[in-house]
C-alpha cells in the first residue's frame, strides 16, 4: 500500500515536472542545451539557490536581474498604462506609476503571489517566469496595481463611506460580499475600528463613522492578508473593462451628511 502510494506520489510530480518543462521555450532549452558542462554548472547551481531561497530573497534577486527589462516593456504599453493612470486619477489616488512605482509592485506582485500558496517557492518562480515570457502576464500586473490600489482605498474608508460606496454598484450584494465584508472583518480583528453596543441603534454611530487610522505599510499588508492576487488583479480587470463596472463617485462617498443621517441603513452587510 505504502509502495502505490509513493508511485502515485512519484507520477504526480513527474507530471508536474513534465508540465514546467513544456512551458520552457525552445529557445531557452536550445540555449541550456548548447552550454559547456562548466556553464551548465553554474546554471544548475543557481537554479538550486532560487529554488531553496525564501521568496523574499527571491524577490530581491528577481527585481534586481529581470525587472529593468520588464519595466522597460510595460512601457511600450503606452495605452494601457494611461488607461491604468487616469483610473488612478478618477479614484484620487497621487501616483505617476513612474520606474520607482512599477519596479515596487513588480517585487510586491511576486511576494504575494508566493504567500498565498503551499508550493510557495514554486509558484512563486513560475509567476515570474510567466511574467518574463508572458505579455498577458505582463499586462496582468496593470490590474493588480490598479485592482490594488482602490482596495487600500476601501480600506481607509469609513464603515459608512462602505455603504456608500456599496449603494452606487448594480450588483450591491455582490460588491459587498466580495470586498465590503472582508475589509470589515480585516477591521474588526486588527482593532481598528472595534464596534461597541452593535445593537443600540445610537450607539453605532461613534465606530460606524470613524475613520481607520491605517498606516502605509500596514495597510498594503492587510489587502495583501485579505484578498489572493488572483482577486485583486480580477478587481483591477473589472474597473478597466468598463467605465462603469465600478462605479466611484468621490463627492458622493465622502460628502459630510448631517449628523441625524450618519447611522447604518437599510444595506446592514455586516449583521
Amino acid at each position: 500500500m505504502i509502495k502505490e502510494n509513493n508511485k502515485d506520489a512519484d507520477l504526480s510530480q513527474r507530471r508536474y515536472t513534465d508540465t514546467v518543462l513544456e512551458k520552457i521555450p525552445v529557445e531557452v532549452k536550445d540555449w541550456a542545451e548548447s552550454l559547456p558542462w562548466n556553464q551548465r554548472r553554474y546554471l544548475l547551481s543557481l537554479c538550486y539557490i532560487l529554488c531553496a531561497s525564501t521568496p523574499d530573497l527571491q524577490a530581491e534577486f528577481l527585481d534586481d536581474y529581470t525587472a529593468d527589462g520588464l519595466i522597460s516593456k510595460m512601457f511600450e504599453d503606452v495605452d494601457t498604462l494611461h488607461r491604468v493612470k487616469e483610473y488612478l486619477i478618477r479614484f484620487r489616488v497621487k501616483k505617476e506609476l513612474n520606474e520607482s512605482d512599477l519596479r515596487s509592485y513588480i517585487k510586491q506582485f511576486y511576494i504575494h503571489s508566493a504567500q498565498q500558496s503551499r508550493r510557495a517557492t514554486d509558484q512563486y518562480l513560475e509567476s515570474a517566469l510567466r511574467f518574463v515570457l508572458s505579455t498577458e502576464e505582463r499586462n496582468n500586473v496593470f490590474n493588480y496595481i490598479l485592482g490594488f490600489e482602490f482596495l487600500k482605498i476601501v480600506f481607509q474608508m469609513s464603515w459608512l463611506q462602505h455603504e456608500r460606496l456599496a449603494r452606487l454598484q448594480k450588483n450591491q450584494s455582490q460588491f459587498i460580499d466580495t470586498y465590503i465584508k472582508p475589509i470589515q472583518h480585516a477591521h474588526k480583528i486588527n482593532g481598528i475600528i472595534v464596534p461597541k453596543d452593535e445593537k443600540i441603534f445610537f450607539a453605532r454611530r461613534a465606530y460606524y463613522v470613524q475613520m481607520p487610522n491605517i498606516s502605509h505599510k500596514k495597510v498594503i499588508e492587510l489587502v495583501m492578508a485579505s484578498f489572493t492576487t488572483e482577486m485583486v488583479t480580477n478587481c483591477g480587470f473589472s474597473i478597466s473593462r468598463h467605465a462603469q463596472a465600478l462605479r466611484f463617485d468621490c463627492d458622493y462617498i465622502y460628502h459630510p451628511e448631517p449628523e441625524e443621517a450618519r447611522f447604518p441603513t437599510e444595506l446592514q452587510f455586516i449583521y
